[in-house]
């Protein structure tokens, strides 16, 4: 690594012993239904030193969460969906409130944790209008340009742009931890079979019967947190109640982390 322009590292608590016991709870959290919502404020304050988030702008756009916190004594701005409010889906209002977070971590060398649990841009005409994709350019530009150590769990559903957008090692994340329960795809189970296999359904005597069959066969084939592994997409897949202790070791081993950009003021940000 070379040295970076960032000649300050945030006041950490190296001191700090990381707790590797695994915190058996945070599976109760998890619902059973994949459909249902899961509390990502609740996850975030079992995960976090002492349960505390300082969060920030918690009442514009609130499908996403950004705020700061500590892992085993390390400073951290997290940046985590929130299923609770419009399933966590990105719109306008969210990739703004992504990019200028994550453009003020990078500022102060703050490193970043990102949750995710989305099911891509939000859809719709008033979202077109208003410019998402300029506004989700916002935010991939500046993760892309975040020099800071990123890591980041796909805990549930990461789909479409919306993988890339928040945080994939194609967009520069150092680490990247999946549950189990993680979805990866294009597009979610559900509306991939209705697309792929329209004409076998029509056939089918029970069509909804045959649908999930169909689609829990999509999971396991091409949407397993397993599938990308093999495939070097992710860092490994780990169990929720390991996930507090192997965020905190990730961070302890790219505390040094230091990036050579090009001799330019600056990158052309889409505005």
């Amino acid at each position: 690594y070379l040295p970076s322009n960032n000649t300050e590292d945030p006041p950490h608590n190296l001191s700090a012993p990381i707790d590797n016991s695994p915190d058996l709870g945070l599976n109760d959290l998890i619902p059973a239904d994949p459909s249902e919502p899961l509390e990502m404020q609740a996850i975030i304050r079992r995960l976090v030193d002492n349960g505390e988030l300082l969060e920030v702008h918690a009442s514009f756009a609130r499908n996403i969460i950004v705020g700061f916190a500590r892992f085993s004594g390390v400073i951290v701005g997290i940046v985590a969906n929130q299923p609770m409010v419009m399933a966590g889906a990105l719109d306008l209002d969210a990739a703004d409130k992504v990019a200028r977070f994550v453009r003020t971590c990078n500022v102060f060398n703050v490193p970043l944790v990102t949750l995710v649990d989305v099911p891509g841009f939000l859809p719709g005409v008033e979202e077109e209008r208003g410019g998402i994709i300029r506004h989700g350019a916002k935010m991939l530009h500046a993760y892309a340009s975040c020099t800071t150590p990123k890591i980041t769990v796909i805990l549930r559903k990461s789909y479409g742009g919306s993988y890339l957008a928040m945080c994939s090692q194609e967009l520069g994340a150092d680490m990247v931890f999946a549950w189990p329960t993680a979805e990866i795809a294009v597009m979610g189970a559900e509306a991939a079979v209705k697309m792929l296999y329209r004409k076998e359904l029509d056939k089918a005597e029970d069509r909804a019967a045959r649908a999930a069959e169909l689609a829990q066969e999509y999971r396991d084939e091409f949407a397993s947190p397993y599938e990308a592994a093999s495939n070097f997409y992710i860092t490994d897949v780990i169990e929720p109640c390991e996930t507090r202790a192997t965020i905190a070791l990730a961070l302890r081993k790219t505390l040094g982390k230091r990036e050579l950009r090009p001799g330019k003021k600056h990158g052309n940000m889409p505005l």
